[in-house]
């Protein structure tokens, strides 16, 4: 929620709107979740070219988003959860993760999600993860890590983030944006659900890592 949403995104909330309520004429109970963003690098960055408060600026687009699903009618959700709300939920996933051994810390107290410890990855979209190239979205990042390929889950304090940030056993940071999605959908639909929905731009990296 760092801008107003634009007709791409739309697109994407009236498909989901068809298919719940055909579920719904169909005698599905459906339970709907849909997550609030409202912490990650854009959201950082806008505030910081704004010159707004962080909260203020994520809770204006908030608001219009939500007067936008009102005008087009879009059922809402059962639930809108807030990233902000979720932190003990992210960082208890990602401890686990480094607990069991697919996670580890790096240089500058950043965590990171190993893809090499993951023989599944890359199923989502059949992709080889030796096929990933420098250039794919998923190294893209400032953070240091053991391989260029693997994805941020804790982002170390940076000076960019002001105050924006979140005590941890790692130190001073926020979450990726990606364990943000899954700590939530876990937490409010289980480790197992039967459809997870969203642009097609988000299936790789985004959706994969989640």
């Amino acid at each position: 929620v760092y801008n107003s949403a634009h007709i791409g995104n739309f697109r994407t909330f009236l498909f989901e709107d068809l298919l719940k309520r055909y579920l719904i004429y169909k005698g599905y109970n459906v339970y709907h979740v849909m997550n609030i963003t409202d912490v990650d690098d854009k959201t950082i960055k806008r505030a910081k070219k704004d010159k707004k408060q962080f909260e203020k600026l994520t809770s204006k687009y908030s608001a219009l988003f939500m007067k936008d699903i009102e005008f087009l009618k879009i059922i809402p959700a059962d639930i809108y959860p807030r990233a902000t709300d979720h932190i003990e939920e992210m960082i208890q996933m990602i401890a686990n993760l480094e607990k069991d051994g697919i996670a580890y810390l790096s240089k500058d107290n950043s965590v990171y999600f190993q893809l090499s410890k993951d023989k599944d990855y890359g199923r989502l979209i059949n992709l080889n993860l030796s096929e990933l190239k420098s250039t794919d979205r998923v190294i893209n990042d400032e953070y240091s890590k053991d391989n260029p390929q693997d994805f941020s889950l804790w982002k170390s304090w940076d000076s960019e983030d002001g105050d924006i940030f979140w005590d941890s056993p790692w130190g001073r940071g926020r979450p990726g944006w990606h364990i943000e999605c899954s700590a939530m959908s876990i937490k409010y639909l289980g480790e197992h659900f039967d459809i997870h929905c969203g642009g097609v731009d988000n299936i790789f990296p985004h959706h994969e890592n989640e």
